[in-house]
């Protein structure tokens, strides 16, 4: 069985999508419609702007969403699978592929998450940090014994055995990456991002996309869409519009979700969007296990 699975925030890079804009017509067609749903030319920003530009918050969800969801939708008969997920923001990418979202509400959501998030972001200081090399239950106790009211940090990206994010208030993050270190972990590396995204510090976010998302219609999805937050499949609208409120507080269990895809008959992985990290990260997860591929769109 097929599965598509479409990257996150810090997949994007300069000049994508340019290829595709310029190649086919449907693509133009699509891309030429998100300028003006977003009031701004994303597209030059995309094709000719820096790194730096792509950073900024209103641009980066937007445009790893346009590249994954474009790429899929012009795929034609490549595109053909039976289940999707995505990581964190590719939960969206996904659920436009699966036809439980139109591609103009799913941008809308997008956009208007990704300004929420930075709202977020600016209430309080806070920040993330990749945790090499320990197993996630000792993480988790170790998360659990420094968090407190008002100095919080939480699992937050569960990526592949060996790899778990952590998110919270700056002091608590540094803490956890002293005592993580200590208790053998290989590395605990600082990330460079704007705030403390799937973790309680986003539900200001979560409360300003809740009303956003139960406003939008979603259809039951083609295909089964396994979601971050209980790593199982849904094709109930209501159930996958909680999940996805839920998702902006709550952690991403990728490894899980990935594993439970391969439980359900997936042999065979498409990264669907920019960049090669869910690769990276399935082939960590499903280790030893020669059935599985797992390759990028061509």
């Amino acid at each position: 069985m097929k599965a598509f699975v479409f990257p996150g925030q810090g997949a994007q890079f300069p000049g994508m999508g340019k290829d595709l804009y310029e190649s086919n017509p449907k693509a133009k067609e699509l891309f030429d419609k998100a300028n003006e749903i977003l009031g701004f030319e994303i597209t030059k920003i995309m094709f000719e702007g820096t790194a730096e530009e792509l950073k900024q918050t209103k641009v980066t969800q937007p445009a790893v969403f346009l590249h994954s969801v474009i790429s899929a939708i012009c795929a034609g008969d490549k595109a053909q699978y039976d289940m999707v997920g995505g990581h964190s923001l590719g939960e969206f990418s996904a659920l436009v592929a699966a036809g439980a979202l139109s591609f103009e509400d799913g941008l809308k959501l997008v956009s208007k998450r990704a300004l929420a998030m930075q709202k977020a972001c600016e209430q309080a200081p806070s920040t993330m940090a990749a945790i090499i090399g320990l197993a996630d239950e000792k993480i988790e106790e170790i998360c659990a014994s420094i968090s407190k009211p008002g100095n919080i940090v939480v699992p937050a990206n569960y990526n592949n055995p060996g790899q778990l994010v952590i998110s919270g208030n700056n002091e608590a993050v540094a803490q956890a990456c002293e005592a993580l270190k200590a208790a053998g972990a290989k590395r605990a590396l600082p990330l460079p991002v704007g705030g403390a995204f799937h973790s309680p510090l986003m539900q200001p976010a979560k409360d300003e996309l809740q009303s956003a998302i139960e406003a939008t219609v979603f259809s039951k999805p083609t295909v089964p869409v396994y979601q971050n937050v209980d790593a199982k499949p849904h094709t109930c609208p209501e159930e996958i519009k909680q999940n996805l409120i839920a998702q902006l507080t709550a952690p991403v269990k990728w490894t899980y979700e990935v594993q439970a895809m391969v439980s359900d008959g997936a042999t065979d992985f498409t990264e669907c969007g920019p960049g090669k990290a869910l690769q990276g990260m399935i082939a960590k997860i499903c280790k030893g296990n020669d059935a599985v591929s797992y390759h990028g769109m061509e």
